[in-house]
C-alpha cells in the first residue's frame, strides 16, 4: 500500500488492520485476513481458549512471523479488567502492543473516557505500546496522546454498526489536533468507509465486522484493502477544493465563432 506508516518506531506497508472475530469459521478468516493484505491482526485475549491444545485456535492458525499480533482488551468495561487483561496478553503472548479497550456501555459500546485515561497512564508507565479505542473526540485524543500512547484510534460509528464515518469533522479536528497516528476504529462498513477515512488524511483503519459478518468476507476483505489504498492515493494527490458553480474543463479563450 502507498506510503510506509509507523507505529512506535515499527515500519508497515499495509495501513489497513483487520480483527480475527465472529467469521464463519477459522478458514475463512485466515483466506479474509490474507486477502486484506493486512500485517497487523488483532485478536481479543478474553476470547481465546489459552490451553488449547487442538492447534486449531486463532494463535495457532495465524502465521506469526508474517503478522504482526495486536492483543486487545475488548469485553473489558472497568479499567482495572483492562490492566489485567493486558498483562496476561503480555504475558501470554510476549508482547508490549495492546488495543486498549474500556467499555462504558454495553448497548452502544462506547469508550468510558475516565476509565480509558486511567488504564492508558497505568499501561503506559508499565512499559506498554498502547493503542487506545476511543470516542471521536479531540480532547480526549490529545489526552491520550500526551499520556504517552502510541497512536490515536478514534471511533467511526459505534462498533459494528457499519454506520461508516458518522463526524468526519470531529475526525479532521483530531488529525489537526495529534501527531501520533490516528487509526479509524470502529463503524466501517464497506469499501467507501474504508476510503473516506483515508481521504481524510488517517493514518489507518482497523475493522471487523464489515469482513466477518459480509455476505462474501474474502471479497469484502479484497475490496477493503483498495478501498484504504485508492483512499490514501487520493489524500496524497490532494483533491481540487469544492465550489459551489461550474469552472470549466475546456478553456473558453481563442474559441472559434462560426
Amino acid at each position: 500500500m502507498t506510503g510506509d506508516f509507523k507505529i512506535a518506531g515499527v515500519t508497515y506497508c499495509s495501513r489497513l488492520l483487520i480483527g480475527t472475530a465472529r467469521y464463519p469459521n477459522m478458514q475463512v478468516m485466515l483466506k479474509s485476513v490474507e486477502a486484506s493484505g493486512a500485517e497487523i491482526v488483532t485478536v481479543g485475549l478474553r476470547r481465546l481458549n489459552m490451553n488449547d491444545e487442538s492447534g486449531e485456535g486463532v494463535l495457532n492458525l495465524l502465521d506469526r512471523s508474517r503478522y504482526t499480533i495486536l492483543p486487545n482488551t475488548a469485553g473489558c468495561f472497568t479499567a482495572q479488567d483492562a490492566v489485567l487483561t493486558a498483562r496476561l496478553a503480555r504475558e501470554a503472548l510476549e508482547t508490549d502492543l495492546i488495543k486498549l479497550e474500556v467499555i462504558g456501555d454495553e448497548r452502544t459500546l462506547f469508550p468510558d473516557v475516565v476509565g480509558l485515561l486511567q488504564a492508558a497512564e497505568t499501561l503506559v508507565n508499565d512499559g506498554f505500546t498502547v493503542l487506545p479505542y476511543c470516542n471521536d473526540d479531540p480532547i480526549t485524543c490529545k489526552k491520550l496522546e500526551d499520556l504517552g500512547c502510541a497512536a490515536v484510534m478514534p471511533l467511526g460509528a459505534p462498533i459494528g454498526s457499519g454506520m461508516g464515518i458518522r463526524n468526519p469533522y470531529n475526525i479532521q479536528i483530531i488529525l489537526d489536533s495529534v501527531s501520533v497516528p490516528v487509526i479509524v476504529d470502529a463503524g466501517v462498513g464497506t469499501a467507501s468507509d474504508a476510503a473516506l477515512a483515508m481521504e481524510l488524511g488517517c493514518d489507518g483503519v482497523l475493522l471487523n465486522t464489515a469482513v466477518a459478518g459480509a455476505r462474501h468476507p474474502v471479497k469484502m476483505a479484497m475490496a477493503m484493502k483498495k478501498g484504504v489504498e485508492a483512499g490514501r492515493l487520493a489524500f496524497e494527490a490532494g483533491r481540487i477544493p469544492r465550489k459551489l458553480y461550474a469552472t470549466a474543463s475546456t478553456a473558453m479563450e481563442g474559441r472559434v465563432e462560426v
